[in-house]
Parts: C-alpha cells; structure tokens; sequence
C-alpha cells in the first residue's frame, strides 16, 4: 500500500470519491434539472412576525426541488383594506428561488408553509401568522382561478415590489414589464424599509 493512498485518510479503505461525481452531485444541487426562477412574497403580522418570516424560509429551502437564491430586506406595512389600527402592521419581505417543482406543487408546498404556522383563513385581508404568495413564475402568464400567474394585485403593491426590487433590480413581472418601472408608479405610503431586521439565507 503506497504513502500517498493513506496520506489524509485514517481509515485506508475509504477511497475518496472521484471527482467527476462530486461534480455531477454539485451540478444537481446547485443548479437542479431544468430549475425554473420563481419569486415568492412573504408577510406576517401575528405572534412573532420575524420568527414567521425566516421560518417560511428555512420551511421553502427544506423544500426538495427548491433552492432559495435571494431573500430581500424587511419592510413593515401597515395592513391594506382594513381600518386603520384595527390590526398590527405587517412585516414584509420577498424570496427569490430556483426550483423544478410545477407551479401547482410550489402553491402545495406554500399552502403547507402557512397551515404549519397555522394560518387561519376566516376573513379576507383578515390578520395572519403567515402570507406565502408565488409573485411570479419563470415567463408563465396564466389566469388560472386556482393560481393565477403572475399574482394579480403584484403590479400594485409596493410592498412586494420594494423588496424584490432590493434583491433584483432587473427584475421583470411578466405581463406588466420592469419592476422598477413599476415600483415607481404605486405610493409607498404606509411601506417603510426596516433596516434594523434581517433574514438569513439558508446555508
């Protein structure tokens, strides 16, 4: 048995993997097969809204066929088409990923994301734990009642547009053209970036 067969490992009969695996396996977890880009909004205003927040994060990273590339700063905003101090203010923010999931099953798994924190849909613009929209997948433009594609309140909320703005300044939502276009067309009014709070990017 020759030096440099051991040299660095203590077991001997562990051969190391040979690389072009390790590519192969890198390329699949990296990039996935044919991974499509998808944005999804993420908002909370009960119990703790940041806890909420990074855990339909880490909840989307633990997702097979998903992989999150981007998530965006926090923005707090106070709550749409509801009297004014009726409900606390909403925490805000926007995730960027790539995945190979069809559009229905990343609408599953968002539907899953919110009973696990026990979102309650008993009225609308009613308060929530937690609000996990798709924005928007890859070019896909469909007025599917189920999932409607982009979301079509997206181009008018400045609360989704801000941060993934901030993530993606190039960023366009199909059917509607750039979203610094359009973040430039809607009132920030009651939308303020919250600098002090920040997500993790799963590892």
């Amino acid at each position: 048995m020759t030096a440099s067969f051991t040299e660095g490992h203590s077991d001997p009969t562990v051969q190391p993997v040979p690389a072009s695996v390790v590519e192969q396996v890198d390329a699949a977890d990296t990039t996935l097969s044919n991974p499509k880009r998808a944005v999804i909004s993420l908002g909370s205003n009960l119990g703790n809204r940041m806890e909420n927040l990074q855990g339909a994060v880490d909840a989307l990273e633990d997702t097979p066929g998903v992989r999150v590339k981007a998530v965006s700063p926090v923005y707090e905003t106070e709550p749409w088409g509801v009297e004014p101090g009726s409900q606390p203010s909403y925490f805000n923010a926007v995730v960027v990923l790539r995945t190979t999931l069809p559009p229905s099953s990343l609408l599953e798994r968002a539907h899953a994301v919110e009973e696990a924190f026990h979102r309650v849909r008993d009225e609308r613009w009613g308060p929530r734990t937690i609000d996990v929209d798709i924005v928007a997948y890859a070019d896909v433009v469909s007025d599917d009642p189920v999932l409607t594609l982009p979301h079509p309140r997206a181009h008018e909320r400045a609360f989704v547009l801000a941060p993934w703005y901030d993530v993606d300044p190039e960023a366009q939502l199909p059917g509607h053209g750039s979203v610094a276009q359009l973040l430039g067309t809607v009132t920030r009014d009651g939308v303020a970036a919250r600098a002090d709070l920040e997500l993790r990017l799963p590892e």
